[in-house]
C-alpha cells in the first residue's frame, strides 16, 4: 500500500496515525504556558511559591494529558475504530489496485436519476397545460353565454323600439 507521499503504509498505519496526530494536538494545546508567562500572572507570589505553584501546574498537565489520552484511547477501543480504519485501507487498496473499479460517478445512475427528474417535469408540465386548458375552456363558455346574453339584450331591445308607442299609455 502506498500514500500520496510516496509511503509504504501497512495495516494499522492510519490508526497510529491518528493517535499521532491527536498526541501532537493535544501536547501544543496543553503547554502552551511557560513557566515565565505562568509567574508573571502571579507577581504578588514569592520565587518559591511561584516555583511550587509551576511544578503543581506540570503535575496538573501532565495527569490532564494522560487522562485525555487514557480516555482517548479507551474510545478508540470502544468504537473499534482500529479495525474501521483497517477495512478503510483494505477497502481503498482495493480500489487502487482494482484498475475496472469505476473511479468516476456511474452515469448509468446520474442518467436514470436525470430520465427521472425529466419525466416529472413532462408530467407537472402537462397538468398544468391541462388546468390552463380547462381555464380557458370555462372563460369561453362564459363568453359565449356572455355573446347570447347580449345578443338576447340587443333582440329585446330592438323589439322594443319596434313596438308602437300607443301601445304602452294606459288608459284612464
Amino acid at each position: 500500500m502506498e500514500k500520496d507521499s510516496g509511503e509504504i503504509s501497512y495495516p494499522g498505519s492510519r490508526h497510529k496515525d491518528l493517535k499521532r496526530s491527536f498526541k501532537l494536538g493535544l501536547h501544543c494545546l496543553l503547554t502552551t504556558c511557560s513557566k515565565e508567562e505562568l509567574c508573571k500572572s502571579f507577581p504578588r507570589f514569592t520565587k518559591a511559591e511561584q516555583e511550587r505553584l509551576h511544578r503543581l501546574f506540570i503535575k496538573f498537565i501532565t495527569a490532564l494529558h494522560q487522562n485525555i489520552e487514557d480516555e482517548f484511547e479507551a474510545l478508540c477501543e470502544e468504537t473499534k475504530v482500529g479495525n474501521v480504519l483497517d477495512i478503510v485501507e483494505e477497502f481503498v487498496e482495493e480500489q487502487t489496485l482494482d484498475h475496472l473499479y469505476p473511479d468516476k460517478t456511474n452515469f448509468k445512475d446520474v442518467a436514470q436519476v436525470l430520465l427521472t427528474k425529466k419525466k416529472n417535469e413532462i408530467q407537472n408540465l402537462t397538468t398544468m397545460l391541462e388546468k390552463i386548458e380547462d381555464e380557458n375552456q370555462v372563460l369561453r363558455s362564459r363568453v359565449e353565454l356572455l355573446r347570447i346574453q347580449t345578443q338576447h339584450s340587443f333582440d329585446a331591445s330592438n323589439a322594443l323600439q319596434k313596438v308602437p308607442p300607443t301601445m304602452f299609455k294606459c288608459k284612464k
